[in-house]
């Protein structure tokens, strides 16, 4: 098998993207001699990085992250900061029921079952964070990301955003939508980068930012 290092425990191997993992599969992908495979369809965070886009991890990094759903990129999270902690924050128990299953096998992911519009009810749980990673698609998702920074995101920490234009306005043209988007979290956030998640994910695009 062929292997290119893309980022910590992130590879290609024979070029489908894959974490470097100890546990089986969580989702139905398949599992390649110690790798799981990662579906970019069902991960935006998966997406983002076939689109060229890197994050420097190192392993060991408190993550908040907002809008876990079932797991699967949580999954695939907990294989790069294997030596780190995620706090998991989702609201709907359906989808929180599977998270479960996976916090079962895993010793990194603590699950809260919180709105995330409201971090003051977790705050006696979450400890300052290196990284805030969000994936809520809601039309207050820069508020839900800005209430959570103000509370858990270490001075000089990091935030990944995955931003839906529908959801923000579905009348609006998404780069319109987008443009605004930018333009609210410069004023808080220093902009690192940005781009769209196309053709896996319509109307998406990832923004990685630094608190000032």
């Amino acid at each position: 098998m062929k292997l290119e290092k893309l980022m910590r425990n992130v590879y290609f191997a024979d070029r489908v993207l894959v974490t470097k993992s100890r546990y089986g599969s969580h989702y139905g992908e398949k599992i390649i001699d110690g790798f799981r495979e990662w579906i970019p369809w069902r991960s935006k965070l998966a997406a983002m990085i076939l689109k060229g886009y890197r994050v420097d991890f190192r392993g060991d990094e408190r993550v908040l992250y907002l809008g876990a759903a079932s797991g699967t990129t949580v999954s695939h999270l907990a294989d790069i900061v294997d030596e780190g902690i995620i706090y998991a924050v989702e609201y709907s128990a359906k989808p929180f029921e599977k998270l479960l299953e996976l916090v079962r096998e895993r010793n990194n992911i603590i699950p809260l079952l919180f709105d995330a519009s409201k971090p003051w009810k977790y705050s006696g749980i979450v400890e300052k964070v290196d990284f805030i990673y969000q994936d809520i698609a809601q039309k207050n998702q820069i508020e839900i990301l800005e209430s959570n920074a103000e509370f858990f995101l270490k001075e000089g920490g990091e935030v990944l955003i995955m931003v839906k234009a529908r959801s923000i306005d579905s009348t609006a043209e998404p780069e319109e939508v987008f443009n605004e988007v930018l333009e609210v979290l410069s004023s808080r956030f220093e902009v690192l980068r940005h781009g769209t998640l196309e053709p896996y994910h319509k109307d998406h695009i990832f923004v990685h930012a630094k608190i000032f």
